[in-house]
């Protein structure tokens, strides 16, 4: 492989087959860290070959090129989880599974092009350009968590969920969680031959070549002991405990709304609702769109389901309308089967929930793609804070908003903890599922509060503070999980700062490198006697 990249690099700024899929290789060796493998050993290792290999491009564009390789072997690794929603309806949808997979990569690799080409623009010697291409492999992992409504999905500080360094993001976020990654692999990617500074001098030499690399090891080891000290720290006690019970029916999509099968998947929501408890129930959680029904028009079913949970409020994702427009929502059920508290999910998948400029478009006559129609759903206004009194107060996230964290920070107040109700069961079974849960993880950990999660097929999940799971019902199983809702933390760094320090140390990081190279190349005055100035 090294032989085949040198050859590349010695060639001219073009794309060739051979070398890109060697770069997609890499990328891929990198998407090993996501779960569900979480080979962080692997991922580490192979994003510093990436970083090697930019280190001796002898161009821009060339570097910018194994960016883009990497990046979309990176994501066809990762993310071929994407086609499942297609798979629903094969016969319909199946031909576009592809395709999506394909741009989906390409539009992928134009992240890490960038990330990979600025790095490579910024400095020409060794550890300049290695802090260069950390530097702009964590602002593509910034800007693709922002940009057209952003989508934060297997960033690459990710690959650290399931390990102590996780902890490190109830101060940095996620992002910082890339940043830390990518030096860590710029660090050991100076010790590649050929990569590191090129001196002579023994020992002194050794020193200059391996010194970046020993000290991404004594950082990592570091940032991995101060992670265990945090996860060994006793959990806080609650004054008064809260018990959960999170129903997973398990309901394939394909039959979830099937006119034969959907009564009997909400008599299974009652029936696991009504089934005995080990302990006295406080709430009960159902999955996303939990019921065949509308939550306006919803006919005798809040009362069967009132009447399940015995007295016992019952929080489930429903739909409900407004005229013509219809909303992904979340009510919370009192004994009197009446909807109490109502959240509507604000943060929808771009043509998976709703068309962008959709309303727009109707102003012009195209209304096949409006919202006001009841072409998709229409936007909640925004993050809340629901007041469930002995309960406390809940920040209800549904589905794709776990995977946002500023969107957790958006609230208006802090809660005492976090509800998710997802319906997995569109990711397949494969890895879609157990990437969504290590972002539900990682959101634990950065607000120091406690989530509880009710997934449709799995993983439905009660997670501390530190992001562990300390309850948990897998995949493709119908079933319950009772268990106490843990305590919060006190209020985390990452709550109260978000994503701006990292950003700004990122474009200090950046800047203080442009400026360096622009002094480097600056070319130097001549003494009339001899010599430069």
């Amino acid at each position: 492989m090294i032989a085949g990249l040198s050859r590349w690099l010695r060639a001219p700024a073009r794309p060739d087959a051979r070398a890109l899929g060697l770069a997609a290789a890499l990328g891929a060796g990198v998407a090993a860290g996501q779960a569900p493998l979480g080979w962080w050993f692997v991922a580490l290792p192979a994003l510093a070959g990436l970083i090697a290999w930019i280190l001796r491009a002898p161009s821009v564009a060339q570097a910018a090129w194994a960016g883009w390789a990497a990046g979309f072997g990176y994501a066809l690794a990762a993310m071929f989880w994407i086609v499942e929603p297609f798979l629903v309806d094969p016969w319909v949808h199946g031909w576009m599974a592809p395709f999506a997979l394909v741009l989906m990569a390409a539009g992928m690799g134009l992240f890490w092009a960038l990330g990979t080409g600025l790095g490579a623009a910024l400095a020409q010697r060794p550890v300049a350009r290695a802090l260069g291409v950390a530097a702009g492999l964590a602002l593509s992992d910034l800007l693709r968590s922002y940009l057209f409504t952003g989508f934060p999905w297997v960033l690459l500080g990710h690959v650290w969920v399931g390990t102590p360094v996780a902890q490190a993001a109830a101060v940095v976020g996620p992002v910082g969680l890339s940043l830390v990654t990518t030096l860590l692999a710029a660090g050991l990617a100076l010790a590649w031959p050929g990569a590191g500074p090129r001196r002579t001098g023994g020992g002194r030499a050794a020193l200059r070549r391996l010194g970046p690399s020993a000290l991404a090891l004594v950082a990592l080891a570091g940032l991995w002991a101060g992670g265990a000290a945090r996860l060994a720290t006793p959990e806080p006690a609650r004054d008064t405990p809260i018990r959960l019970r999170l129903v997973q029916p398990n309901a394939p999509q394909h039959l979830k709304w099937h006119p034969d099968y959907r009564l009997d998947y909400f008599y299974r929501h009652l029936d696991l609702t009504a089934a005995p408890a080990d302990a006295p129930t406080d709430l009960v959680i159902w999955p996303e769109t939990a019921v065949p029904f509308l939550l306006d028009r919803p006919g005798d079913g809040l009362a069967m389901i009132a009447e399940a949970a015995g007295g016992v409020p019952v929080a489930l994702g429903v739909q409900r309308a407004e005229g013509l427009r219809y909303f992904n929502s979340l009510a919370v059920i009192g004994a009197d089967a009446q909807p109490g508290a109502v959240y509507d999910k604000f943060h929808l998948v771009p043509f998976g929930e709703y068309i962008p400029f959709g309303d727009a478009l109707a102003r012009l006559g195209l209304r096949a793609f409006a919202a006001q129609e009841g072409n998709g759903y229409t936007p909640g206004p925004g993050a809340r804070v629901l007041d469930l009194g002995p309960l406390g107060r809940v920040q209800p996230l549904i589905c794709y908003e776990a995977v946002f964290p500023q969107d957790l920070r958006a609230a208006p107040e802090r809660p005492d903890w976090l509800m998710q109700v997802t319906n997995d069961a569109w990711f397949g079974n494969l890895s879609g599922p157990w990437q969504h849960l290590a972002q539900a993880r990682l959101r634990a950990i950065e607000t120091g509060l406690p989530l509880a999660r009710a997934a449709n097929t799995g993983v439905s999940a009660v997670i501390d503070g530190r992001g562990r799971v300390v309850a948990a019902l897998g995949l493709d199983q119908a079933g319950v999980v009772d268990a106490d809702l843990p305590a919060a933390l006190p209020v985390t760094p990452y709550w109260i700062w978000g994503d701006g320090p990292v950003a700004g140390a990122i474009l200090a990081l950046i800047a203080g490198l442009a400026l360096h190279g622009r002094r480097a190349r600056r070319p130097k005055a001549i003494d009339p006697r001899g010599g430069a100035v």
